[in-house]
């Protein structure tokens, strides 16, 4: 017969199942540090032991990782995402910059029409939360904090669509982003029009997320992203542009 004896769960086994459950569903982020021993163990209700021996476990499967004097991290999970050697060759081709547009348009727009479909209702109010964010931070001016918060705005649509292999391939694509290994937000910066486009277009976006307008969401995503292509493009030809003209111009100085 198939059948075997019920045996009670560990409950280590039941702890580092929580962590990992956290972990694949991107609550837990990679670098993020755990609450201390004594506090983690009260908040999961078991004693230091087994959480002891939980984290042991999750450290063995390459989740967690201890700092010395510092405490417990989710390890860097995304970190073998690319190679060093791929991001190196990203980094020193352009084609790659527009590959990359082209995957997240496709990627980010799917994700989008099913956030607009499956979000709870506080999944949206995270997305509602980071735009506001945004629009205060557009009256600052500060590239970096707009940068970070265009990618928690778009990483927030992507949890919100409840797909966790879409969700950890996106959040490594974005690390890459952050590290400006495919283009700096501030490049885009150089044309005078372009801050104000690109909060106006996150604007669509969240407003038809939050109308849970799936086709709307899908098609703001797509237009958003065909706008960053044409203005990379646009700022690729003006520095050719500008080579040429200074070729000229030192050139005319030398006759």
């Amino acid at each position: 017969m198939p059948f075997q004896k019920v045996t009670p769960e560990k409950l280590s086994t039941a702890v580092t199942r929580q962590i990992e459950k956290l972990i694949l569903r991107g609550i837990l982020r990679p670098g993020e540090r755990l609450p201390s021993e004594r506090e983690l163990a009260e908040k999961l209700g078991v004693s230091r032991p087994s959480l002891r021996e939980a984290v042991a476990d999750l450290q063995d499967k390459g989740l967690l990782s201890s700092r010395a004097g510092a405490g417990i991290f989710v390890a860097d999970v995304l970190g073998s995402a690319f190679s060093p050697a791929l991001i190196r060759l990203f980094a020193d081709h352009d084609e790659a910059v527009f590959d990359y547009i082209a995957f997240r348009r496709d990627l980010e727009g799917l994700a989008a029409e099913r956030a607009a479909r499956l979000a709870s209702d506080t999944d949206l109010r995270v997305v509602q939360t980071v735009f506001e964010k945004m629009e205060a931070a557009h009256t600052k001016r500060s590239p970096k904090t707009e940068a970070q918060l265009d990618a928690e705005f778009h990483m927030a649509i992507i949890e919100a669509s409840h797909n966790v292999v879409m969700l950890h391939m996106m959040r490594s694509m974005f690390q890459l982003l952050q590290e400006g290994v495919f283009y700096n937000r501030q490049v885009m910066f150089k044309q005078r029009t372009t801050r104000g486009a690109l909060l106006d277009q996150h604007r669509a976006i969240n407003a038809a997320l939050q109308a849970r307008d799936g086709k709307a969401a899908r098609a703001a995503v797509i237009a958003h992203l065909d706008y960053v292509e044409a203005c990379l493009t646009d700022q690729q030809k003006a520095d050719r542009n500008e080579a040429i003209a200074r070729q000229r111009f030192e050139h005319e100085q030398s006759r």
